[in-house]
């Protein structure tokens, strides 16, 4: 780790936290110049996952849209969707499910988690 450019690791935090924060306008042209858009943090989470935890719709719409993998799972089994439904964020399920999300990918699963809730309508289409 010692041979990572700090600038780099530094940029890669940046990143992270535009995610989490909803930095859709920063983050998007960061993504069309290079920055992997299925990067992941230290516990695998991409930058969709933590858009889409934190609720987040403009940057999961931004993401979506320059190709960001809906069912990759962060080192815990989880998926974006899941964590979408878990949080309550239904705009960003929409989004997610309107991507092709897979609501049976990952640990719980979103249908499983969705059950739980009871949010199903959510992965249906139909309203709550």
């Amino acid at each position: 780790m010692s041979d990572l450019d700090p600038r780099l690791v530094e940029l890669a935090h940046r990143m992270f936290d535009l995610a989490r924060e909803g930095g859709a306008e920063t983050l998007a042209p960061y993504v069309d110049k290079g920055v992997p858009v299925d990067m992941t943090d230290a516990s695998g989470n991409t930058l969709l996952m933590l858009a889409a935890y934190h609720g987040q719709a403009d940057t999961v719409a931004a993401l979506l849209e320059r190709g960001a993998d809906t069912d990759r799972l962060n080192d815990r089994g989880q998926s974006p969707l899941a964590g979408a439904i878990f949080k309550g964020e239904d705009e960003v399920v929409r989004l997610l499910v309107a991507a092709g999300a897979d609501p049976d990918v990952g640990t719980p699963s979103a249908r499983a988690t969705a059950t739980m809730f009871e949010r199903l309508y959510l992965l249906d289409g139909t309203e709550g």
